[in-house]
């Protein structure tokens, strides 16, 4: 008897999206496909589901047994998780000495963050060198150091993991979450997801941009916050289970030097701003302070644009497929393999407006983005 699975089901349009909590991964499914994979994960038998399935498709069962069998075969055979192993972390003890010492001011906390070499330091610094500042006394204390060829990362004193050279972005990723856990006193099950966007609010709600990269969601992000916009978050966007609203970063803003011409008339300051070279992710960037110093904001999201500047490119808006936005959304995202934070999350993103936004006039890209924050789309 095939192991029963927790799976939980979101029909959306004209499709199913489908969530498997044992590697906390999502499908898109035709309507009919996820109803056959309800029926084997409540343990009928594959000729029986065949039959029934062979009289309603007018198909022959012999087919419909090959197609419910590779369904079992992808779901309930292979079930292990794609995410790296724990590290043995016992015998790690965190170094006495350690080369680089920073401390950063975030709303009224100051947290003190060590690096052993300039490796560790490189990989988080250049996004929080505009917090820091001078102190001796701090609330939080992070540690950053490499040994047996791994990065870890201890937090008060306590180790929490370890990475291996290519496993950086999971390094980093876990050092913001233990930063936004700090922030705004959340649990790691508190939070709802994590989403590789940009996003941009007024008092009232944020906006997530989203796209490729390259694409211009920070580009567009450093426009708007020229004008009258706030910075909420930049690259790494939590928000919470409990109201699903966006939850403010403190990191800078990520510039690209594809987007200088841009935005040097507006930003001056990029001009002699640090520029690093992030030769694994193939990319230079300098890094652009936010327009706030409130890092305690948190703001209802109800709409998603994907952006992308073009290069004489006329503005085309338009309301896109959800499932289209979905497969967009959830590659570079992080959601919470709680089952209960799972449902909240495609119960959210069931009620968001999805958009498409290409653009090359800054002007025209600010007036749409206006209306939408104004509901006059």
């Amino acid at each position: 008897m095939r192991k029963k699975l927790n799976l939980l089901f979101k029909p959306i349009e004209d499709k199913t999206i489908v969530w498997l909590e044992q590697k906390n991964e999502y499908t898109v499914l035709e309507n009919t496909t996820a109803q056959l994979l309800e029926e084997l994960n409540k343990g009928i038998e594959i000729n029986t589901i065949a039959a029934e399935l062979s009289e309603k498709m007018s198909t022959p069962k012999e087919a419909c047994i090959g197609f419910i069998s590779e369904l079992e075969e992808r779901y309930f055979e292979n079930t292990l998780s794609d995410q790296p192993k724990a590290v043995a972390i016992q015998t790690i003890k965190i170094p006495s000495v350690l080369e680089f010492q920073k401390f950063y001011k975030i709303n009224n906390l100051i947290y003190k963050v060590e690096f052993s070499n300039e490796i560790g330091l490189s990989y988080i610094h250049p996004k929080f060198a505009h917090l820091e500042v001078s102190a001796t006394e701090h609330q939080h204390h992070f540690i950053v150091f490499i040994e047996n060829k791994h990065l870890f990362l201890a937090v008060n004193n306590t180790i929490i993991n370890g990475w291996k050279s290519n496993e950086i972005h999971f390094f980093q990723g876990k050092f913001s979450m233990e930063l936004i856990q700090a922030i705004h006193q959340n649990k790691e099950e508190d939070w709802m997801g994590v989403f590789h966007a940009s996003a941009v609010g007024n008092s009232k709600k944020t906006v997530l941009f989203l796209g490729d990269s390259g694409n211009g969601k920070s580009t567009s992000l450093a426009i708007l916050q020229a004008n009258g916009f706030t910075c909420i978050a930049d690259d790494f966007v939590p928000i919470d289970a409990k109201k699903q609203e966006v939850y403010s970063f403190p990191a800078a803003i990520s510039i690209k030097k594809n987007s200088l011409d841009t935005l040097l008339p507006i930003y001056p300051e990029l001009a002699t701003t640090a520029e690093y070279n992030f030769k694994r992710l193939h990319k230079i960037v300098r890094y652009l302070k936010p327009n706030t110093t409130d890092f305690t904001q948190h703001l209802p999201c109800r709409e998603l644009i994907f952006i992308k500047y073009e290069k004489n490119a006329a503005l085309q808006f338009s309301k896109i497929n959800k499932i289209a936005a979905f497969s967009q959304l959830i590659p570079d995202s992080w959601i919470s393999p709680k089952k209960e934070n799972t449902q909240v999350f495609l119960d959210w993103f069931e009620s968001l407006k999805c958009y498409q936004l290409t653009y090359s006039n800054n002007e025209e890209m600010i007036k749409t983005v206006s209306k939408v924050f104004n509901n006059d789309i």
